[in-house]
């Protein structure tokens, strides 16, 4: 028997809000010997931008990173801007529901993301921000999706047995995530899923 659900779980980008790695790519490509395609080969969720979510890698050593790997020739604020250009734009009908059912629900969100894309999306972002109690930051919590202990983290902190959270995501592997920590969970695999999926819920 499914659990009543006490608690929203949102994921930002692509489920809030919507991002495209290739507008980083096109910019990058300006300041870079490669093109879009031989950039977009050589870029990777390595382990340097794994540690930079978690807060283990500071912007500094992720932007040289890039630098090496993407052959570069461009000083940190243009890599910077080519970086926070993933940024679309609110996804209208999602954040629409979200409004809605903020008063009435408590809505939580949580990203896995670094300091440099927060310090964009936190202020670009902040009236859409507004509908969430808590924004939980894998960079500053040390943990990331799907990582089981970053699922414990956030059911401690919201005081919510896990089976009363449901959570949406766009990456089906941290949907797994949240499912195996006991948490109700959805694939939203595009922008306009987010409404559908909360309708079923029953919100």
């Amino acid at each position: 028997m499914t659990q009543p659900i006490h608690a929203l779980l949102f994921d930002l980008g692509g489920v809030v809000i919507e991002i495209d790695f290739d507008r980083a790519l096109h910019s990058w490509a300006e300041h870079s010997r490669h093109d879009v395609d031989a950039l977009r080969e050589r870029f990777a969720f390595d382990d340097a931008y794994q540690r930079h979510e978690r807060g283990q890698l500071d912007g500094v050593d992720y932007l040289q990173h890039l630098r090496r790997t993407l052959d570069l020739e461009a000083d940190d604020k243009t890599i910077v801007r080519g970086w926070n250009a993933i940024f679309v734009g609110a996804i209208p009908d999602a954040v629409s529901k979200l409004a809605a059912l903020a008063p009435h629900v408590p809505c939580y969100a949580f990203t896995n993301t670094n300091a440099i894309h927060q310090a964009e999306w936190s202020v670009t972002y902040r009236d859409v921000l507004a509908h969430f109690r808590h924004v939980f930051v894998s960079s500053d919590m040390g943990v990331r999706k799907p990582e089981a202990r970053a699922f414990r983290l956030v059911e401690q902190t919201l005081g919510v047995p896990a089976a009363n959270i449901l959570f949406l995501d766009d990456t089906l592997e941290n949907v797994e995530g949240a499912r195996a920590a006991g948490m109700q969970s959805a694939h939203t695999p595009s922008p306009g899923s987010v409404v559908p999926v909360l309708d079923r819920a029953g919100f």
